[in-house]
């Protein structure tokens, strides 16, 4: 490292343990807090719909059997486990329709790893909603810039950042809300940077082993606090040291100045963004172009011949394929994205069901359908997730578009209402139209003082219903 490098990395270890040991609620904006509220009216979308998805369910199955603690809830299910367990089955139900939210920067999502990690230490140790909320800014602050830093050359080298980064913002965030130290929450980092791990192969087949990543890192940082608290000790530079997360996961390309950048002035929970679409976010700009050009052009899709979807590197590799044997298959292909988005004029968790993609005009777009590495895109990412795209008509018309930011980030985002109709939109179906209402409610009021018993009482609750 040459002497500026050197002057940013040294002790940031440290640095960041005591900014996640030393956050409090009191020294929050009213922006900051409300960016919280945000988060928690997403997360509660995504880890109660997706507590329907056989991956939840057989986790869930498999801990009933073996863990017989009654420290944390469930979502939608009404079972208790302990809080680590609970933290892994909510983290992959957060995940299970890769609708969570996410932060463009780092390429990764938050809420599947940090919420379930301090909500369920949260309910273990009876926190209180102010706590809560200094807990996960603090998370999301530690994973973000971590992620950010490191990002796109992890993802490059194979690396899933949910469960390679986030980790250490669940240690951090869990450390926070258990009032450890700085030199406490330093070993927890250390020994997160052990249970860092977490490959991309998963692209390849569609393996469903991606939905648990975040389950993972929720469950393992949720450890670490816990150990860390006991007296075991991690390394100290185990961001910054020769052998540390730096060298070893990024080969020494750390952006050092962006994990600092604005550190206890600027919370990362203020810059995530919130998905409208059930699939993988990295094409998301190219649905939003492709539903612009419908609806003003009234295209028929019928008419259409070709579609061409521009994307950054990183968008196109694993995201190209035009095959789906299986959910997850189907939600990481842009050409299964963009024919969706052609046929229907949106894209919902029901229309990836394998009946909706059995029709003969969504299977005759997707092969219709490319996906190819625009220039423009892959030069100004990561800083703006865009796409392009192109569509050929019957009468030899070509009509294009482009996307700066996706519907739900940067200039383009989605608002308090927009994330109030997402809840009910994906939740109605399993627990009814009134409790969604109350569930709202009890997001936007969280910080009183009966905040976390209202929202965990209808959370956890079973859901009797079932998606269509």
């Amino acid at each position: 490292m040459d002497t500026m490098t050197n002057e940013l990395a040294g002790g940031a270890s440290a640095r960041l343990a005591a900014h996640a040991a030393g956050l409090r609620f009191e020294h929050l904006p009213a922006t900051t807090v409300h960016a919280f509220k945000r988060a928690l009216l997403d997360h509660v979308t995504c880890v109660l719909a997706g507590s329907a998805m056989p991956v939840s369910r057989a986790l869930l199955s498999y801990f009933e059997e073996t863990d017989a603690a009654r420290a944390a809830g469930v979502a939608g299910t009404g079972a208790r486990l302990s809080a680590p367990n609970a933290a892994l089955v909510n983290g992959a139900n957060t995940h299970g329709l890769d609708f969570d939210d996410g932060h463009t920067n780092g390429s990764a999502h938050p809420s599947g790893v940090v919420f379930p990690a301090v909500l369920a230490a949260a309910e273990q140790y009876n926190a209180t909603p102010r706590e809560v909320v200094a807990a996960v800014v603090a998370g999301y602050d530690v994973m973000a810039r971590l992620a950010s830093a490191a990002h796109p050359v992890t993802a490059r080298r194979g690396f899933h950042n949910i469960a390679l980064l986030r980790v250490f913002g669940a240690a951090a965030a869990a450390s926070n809300l258990l009032g450890l130290d700085s030199a406490r929450v330093n070993h927890a980092l250390g020994l997160a940077g052990s249970f860092a791990g977490g490959i991309r192969q998963y692209l390849d087949d569609g393996a469903e082993v991606k939905r648990i990543h975040p389950g993972k890192a929720a469950r393992d940082g949720l450890a670490c606090a816990e150990f860390a608290r006991r007296g075991v000790t991690g390394p100290g530079k185990v961001i910054e040291g020769r052998y540390g997360f730096a060298d070893a996961f990024t080969g020494g390309e750390m952006k050092w100045a962006r994990l600092f950048e604005g550190l206890g002035r600027r919370f990362e929970i203020e810059n995530v963004y919130f998905k409208p679409y059930p699939c993988c976010r990295h094409y998301h700009s190219a649905i939003d172009g492709i539903r612009t050009l419908r609806k003003a052009h009234h295209i028929d899709h019928g008419d259409v011949t070709s579609l061409r979807v521009g994307l950054y590197g990183v968008g196109v590799r694993g995201h190209d394929h035009k095959h789906f044997e299986n959910l997850l298959d189907a939600q990481m292909s842009a050409p299964v994205g963009a024919a969706l988005a052609m046929v229907e004029g949106d894209v919902a968790a029901h229309m990836f069901l394998p009946a909706s993609l059995a029709r003969p005009a969504v299977r005759r777009l997707i092969d219709a359908a490319d996906t190819y590495l625009d220039g423009e895109c892959e030069r100004i990412y990561p800083g703006r997730r865009s796409g392009a795209v192109e569509i050929g008509l019957a009468d030899g018309r070509r009509l294009s578009t482009r996307v700066l930011d996706p519907l739900g980030e940067g200039e383009n985002p989605m608002s308090d209402a927009d994330l109030e109709r997402k809840l009910t939109a994906n939740c109605e179906l399993l627990v009814g139209r009134a409790a969604c209402r109350s569930l709202i409610d009890a997001v936007w009021g969280f910080d009183g003082s009966e905040g976390i018993a209202t929202l965990l009482g209808l959370l956890h609750r079973r859901a009797e219903g079932a998606f269509a």
